[in-house]
């Protein structure tokens, strides 16, 4: 079972052009400002039947208390129907749940997109009976920020 989601993995990362921003962390580079593509994704998101349960604006945080922070703001999001599997398999997966998408504006100035990698944390948990949720997640993650993050 673990052998098919490697190779699945590595399959899915030639073919798309998604980085790998930090250990289990994917991301894509946007072509809109950070709230932009917060807005895109959460019209995606709510769209699908995904709930939107916060939205997170951690540059506004840091000017509150005087600090910089470029454009970065964190959604959280999740749907019962897939992250439930994941949890009926190991419980303790339920700390990597709702799913969330980061949004930050880097050093060069360009727009990231960064999510957990599925993969990664259902591994971390131990969690190998669930192969067809797990791959259902990952590409609906890889979906959801590539077109949010289309010209």
């Amino acid at each position: 079972m673990l052998k098919r989601y490697l190779i699945g993995g590595l399959f899915m990362a030639m073919i798309l052009p998604v980085v790998q921003a930090a250990e289990g962390m994917m991301s894509v580079q946007s072509a809109h400002s950070v709230a932009e593509t917060v807005n895109r994704l959460e019209k995606s998101l709510s769209a699908a039947g995904f709930n939107i349960f916060a939205r997170v604006d951690h540059g506004a945080g840091a000017k509150s208390v005087g600090m910089p922070l470029p454009p970065t703001e964190l959604l959280i999001f999740g749907n019962p129907k897939g992250g439930t599997k994941l949890m009926q398999s190991q419980r303790t997966v339920g700390i990597e749940l709702p799913l969330k998408y980061l949004v930050w504006e880097d050093a060069d100035g360009k727009v990231m997109v960064g999510w957990n990698d599925p993969a990664w944390f259902t591994q971390r948990h131990g969690i190998d009976d669930r192969a067809p949720v797990v791959a259902k997640v990952s590409g609906a993650l890889k979906k959801f920020a590539t077109e949010a993050s289309k010209p």
